[in-house]
């Protein structure tokens, strides 16, 4: 269903590699290894609306949204995706004419085209995506004129009329549900206290005694690059995940759980989805060397703050690097980087995430085999074009057979260990029964157990039974 809307155009910006020194390194002697169970901390110090929805009510903060004239019946449209005039001749909507919201104030937004433009007056006063800061300031009131140019000088009121020229219809395409919407929807004023209900309520010292008392024997936790600057971490996001931090250290050495930090979001985003922080869905990490200098910061804050903690097992430098934006050249010189930075403080594993979206799923197998305590982490989710026309038993089939091989051919002699760092029980198939998602699951545990590293189940809690290990365990559906 569309919505009316009058268009009132509200017209900040971003974010260095520095050499680190090399350290002794460990050998092989100083590792003895025992596969873990984990389960992860997802939507905990990370949040995804998927896994709180009600965190999200009302914040339409990175939502991408399409807009049609309802007097020229034509969707608005940033000519060769950005960089020139906004006219509102097309009469179906793609890529050209899906905008990304980004909020300025409370009750204004400004519009990101698809080459990452911004919404902007030019001097014949019509519209024009040609502006690279979200920054510049003209609020106006747009209209559609008979020859279905954009310009931005009405001076009537808004009638909400199919003949008025200032008002459109709008549909929502896809809304982002992440760490920077909810902050920046709350705003300053309420963003803290509803982020530090969450983090004191989402996740309590109960659930580390659930994990230890149901066959776990670590948690991975997720971590926004923010952290490094708390109490005053960049905004919108806001301070006091620290803590929190902190106090989940405490309660794992209590109950003797290991903890994986997950550097989860990284500066400038390393694959655009709502989990890595990013605002609008710009996919930069790596690009400059900014982005990484800032994360080997990141990466050095967390190990030096933990390295004398009993419970610290691994840090994981970055969560699925999106190929081809994230290239190959690049992730291993922010591993080689990343790896003498944990090196400096810490005999902790180093965990080195596989590239979604590529080939050779051994791309990293040589170049990580040359580094003490090093372990590659894949993901496995059957969800996908693939899966969908699956029944459970080849679901099952699909794990025996293609999962265990794909596992195999990572595990080589004198190679990284191998972490299974995400994984989940749902299926494409509607209406599974229990004795099928159970079966499904024993699959799954039987083949990434095998996984010299270990596995970690996404997640502990979710707002879907599915996504939740907690409530599989709790009914029957999962032992571990």
């Amino acid at each position: 269903m569309g919505s009316r809307l009058i268009f009132f155009l509200t017209i900040s910006s971003l974010l260095c590699f520095t050499p680190i020194s090399h350290a002794a390194r460990p050998t092989p002697s100083d590792y003895s290894h025992h596969p873990i169970k984990a389960a992860n901390l997802g939507g905990w110090l990370v949040t995804e609306g998927w896994l709180k929805p009600e965190l999200f009510d009302n914040i339409p903060d990175g939502t991408q949204i399409q807009l049609k004239s309802v007097t020229q019946n034509n969707y608005l449209s940033a000519q060769n995706g950005g960089g020139s005039t906004i006219i509102a001749n097309q009469p179906t909507a793609s890529t050209w004419e899906t905008f990304k919201l980004w909020r300025v104030t409370e009750t204004t937004f400004q519009f990101r085209v698809l080459n990452w433009k911004f919404f902007g007056i030019d001097d014949n006063g019509s519209l024009a995506a040609t502006s690279t800061s979200s920054d510049d300031s003209d609020s106006s009131h747009t209209f559609v004129n008979s020859d279905a140019s954009v310009t931005a000088d009405y001076k009537e009121n808004t009638n909400w009329g199919d003949d008025d020229p200032s008002v459109f219809v709008m549909t929502n395409v896809l809304q982002l549900k992440g760490e920077f919407q909810v902050t920046n929807g709350y705003g300053p004023d309420n963003s803290t206290s509803v982020m530090k209900e969450h983090w004191n309520s989402f996740i309590v010292e109960d659930d580390f005694k659930f994990v230890s008392e149901n066959g776990l024997n670590a948690v991975r936790i997720p971590v926004g690059w923010w952290i490094r600057f708390d109490q005053n971490p960049p905004r919108p996001f806001v301070g006091g995940s620290l803590q929190v931090l902190d106090n989940a250290f405490s309660w794992a050495e209590k109950y003797n759980i290991k903890v994986i930090i997950d550097i989860h979001a990284m500066p400038s985003s390393q694959n655009g989805w709502e989990h890595s922080g990013t605002r609008d869905g710009l996919q930069s990490w790596g690009q400059t060397d900014d982005s990484i200098d800032q994360s080997i910061l990141v990466v050095d804050f967390l190990t030096s703050r933990y390295a004398n903690r009993s419970g610290l097992y691994a840090i994981e430098l970055i969560n699925e690097p999106l190929a081809p934006g994230v290239t190959l050249d690049i992730l291993k010189k922010y591993y080689k980087s990343g790896y003498d930075t944990v090196r400096k403080y810490s005999n902790a594993y180093v965990i080195m995430s596989n590239r979604l979206s590529i080939g050779d799923p051994t791309e990293l197998i040589q170049f990580a085999s040359g580094f003490s305590g090093s372990v590659i982490d894949v993901h496995y989710y059957n969800f996908a074009s693939i899966f969908e026309d699956m029944s459970v038993q080849q679901n099952i089939d699909y794990v025996y057979q293609n999962r265990s091989s794909a596992l195999n051919s990572l595990m080589v002699s004198n190679g990284p260990l191998i972490f299974v760092g995400e994984w989940g029980d749902g299926m494409e198939v509607k209406n599974a029964s229990k004795n099928e998602y159970q079966r499904f699951g024993s699959a799954q545990l039987d083949v990434f157990g095998r996984a010299t590293f270990g596995w970690s189940y996404w997640t502990l809690k979710g707002f879907e039974n599915l996504w939740s290990l907690e409530w599989l365990i709790k009914n029957g559906y999962i032992n571990v």
